[in-house]
């Protein structure tokens, strides 16, 4: 089991370096699909995705379960771990985001909500913060695991569909979040 997370590691590392070298070409791509049905959806996902909404939903559910209130503050501290990490991992790289550069347009509404010290693009804040969870929920609701992964999916790809990373952004984001995860 634990050759094949390694494997699955290496996986997800190749391809984020092999997708920067096509990050501009997938992003420009996925945004031809875009029209006003996945607009709403996306959005929906999106502000479902806000790092207030999805600590106020795990601490919840782990309230829920008495014998695993103990997993509350692992949980928390792996949260504030990416949203540190996140953060200053923005500002070494300091990477613009697709929009930024005119790869695509975005949203005027999505536009406007960057925050100019966030404003940046790798690592996907959001792809952090959900696969973080990723571990924890898999140790503690294995049932639930699969939802939240594809949930973690459908943010990492709604980012990529607005044009708000590139998606080398995300699976990086996504593998860091899963990483720090793991580590706590």
């Amino acid at each position: 089991m634990k050759n094949k997370k390694i494997i699955i590691i290496g996986v997800v590392i190749l391809a984020a370096l092999v997708s920067l070298y096509f990050d501009s070409e997938i992003v420009r791509g996925v945004s031809f699909i875009r029209n006003n049905i996945l607009n709403d959806l996306f959005l929906g996902i999106t502000f479902v995705s806000s790092g207030i909404i999805i600590f106020f939903f795990l601490t919840s559910l782990f309230l829920w379960k008495e014998h695993k209130r103990k997993w509350i503050l692992p949980l928390w501290f792996t949260l504030a771990l990416s949203v540190v990490v996140s953060f200053l991992l923005k500002i070494i790289v300091q990477k613009p985001r697709p929009f930024q550069l005119g790869v695509v347009s975005v949203l005027p509404v999505l536009e406007k909500t960057s925050h100019l010290i966030w404003n940046f693009s790798l690592p996907s804040f959001q792809a952090m913060l959900a696969f973080c969870a990723v571990p924890i929920l898999a140790k503690e609701f294995p049932k639930f695991k699969y939802v939240w992964i594809i949930f973690a999916g459908l943010i990492a790809f709604s980012r990529l569909y607005f044009g708000l990373h590139f998606l080398s952004d995300i699976i990086f984001g996504g593998l860091l979040g899963y990483l720090l995860g793991v580590l706590v």
